[in-house]
């Protein structure tokens, strides 16, 4: 593992850089299945990188025959920005139906190609009701990834990504950024990684990518996302020989740690499908005292 530092002056936003980046509903996971593809061609996780591009497959699918969301009014829109709120939050926004019926249509797609362990899971969750559906996505919003039936959260948390996303490529850009950076101005979750690079507009700023709704907000680079540490107290780890696409961004501060994708290096990079490639990397960083601080809802904990 190497230690990279950040030569030059770091860029900021300037008035011209949106502060706020709302999803591609038309190809957000239609990109992140084309990328899985591309990562698993030589890959040791190649059957699990495959598996997971056919997911993103089917939740593209699912976006494409989602209904337009109720969204809030001006009235709950105008207090939410007066209080600093994200507009659609996670943990209370009123879950529509739809969801499961994105979760049920994801689990046809993928079950007839899965592997005999993912092929338990799917059948054990279609033959779950309504209410126990539900008290999966709480536990997935509330980033309760743990314990029991950890291993059917990433399939719930693939058809709640559908929902949110919904909700938030329609929501555009009356998305604003909160004066909490830690959190998604969207739907208040964390981000799953940073990208630098966001757009080829944006090749030097820093946005953060929410693990839920796919929202990307800017936040200054070389400064910790967990606990705002600046530049004296951070630092990048990638594996030797990787040319550096996917880091993580350290802080001596807290100890916790955050994966930064340098789409800069390759446009093609997506902020999943890369950071599930590289797992190898959380290992190193894990084993060297850090923890990370947003999760990849995709991602079975201890099971990668």
């Amino acid at each position: 593992m190497t230690t990279l530092l950040e030569p030059g002056q770091i860029p900021q936003a300037t008035g011209d850089a949106p502060s706020v980046l709302a999803p591609d509903a038309n190809d957000v996971f239609a990109h992140r299945a084309r990328r899985f593809a591309q990562l698993a061609e030589g890959h040791p996780l190649g059957d699990y990188l495959r598996f997971m591009g056919r997911l993103a497959e089917a939740q593209q699918h699912a976006l494409d025959a989602m209904p337009a969301m109720p969204l809030p009014d001006d009235a709950a829109k105008s207090q939410s920005r007066q209080h600093g709120m994200p507009l659609v939050p996670a943990q209370s926004w009123p879950r529509v139906a739809a969801w499961r019926s994105a979760l049920r249509a994801i689990l046809t797609e993928v079950a007839p190609p899965a592997s005999a362990a993912a092929a338990s899971t799917i059948h054990s969750l279609q033959a779950l009701d309504d209410a126990a559906l539900e008290a999966l996505a709480g536990r997935v919003l509330r980033t309760e990834l743990y314990g029991e039936q950890a291993d059917k959260l990433p399939f719930v948390a693939a058809a709640l990504q559908v929902c949110w996303t919904r909700l938030a490529a329609q929501l555009g850009t009356e998305v604003q950024p909160l004066e909490e950076k830690g959190v998604c101005p969207c739907c208040g979750a964390l981000p799953a990684v940073s990208v630098i690079g966001a757009s080829a507009e944006l090749p030097g700023l820093r946005y953060l990518h929410c693990a839920l709704c796919n929202t990307e907000w800017h936040m200054t680079r070389a400064q910790c996302t967990a606990c705002d540490a600046g530049e004296s107290a951070v630092a990048y780890q990638h594996i030797e020989g990787d040319k550096g696409l996917v880091q993580a961004e350290t802080c001596d501060v807290c100890k916790a740690y955050l994966k930064l994708i340098r789409r800069d290096k390759d446009a093609a990079a997506d902020p999943v499908a890369d950071d599930l490639a590289t797992l190898a990397l959380d290992i190193l960083v894990d084993e060297s005292g850090f923890s990370r601080s947003g999760p990849n809802l995709l991602l079975v904990p201890g099971g990668g």
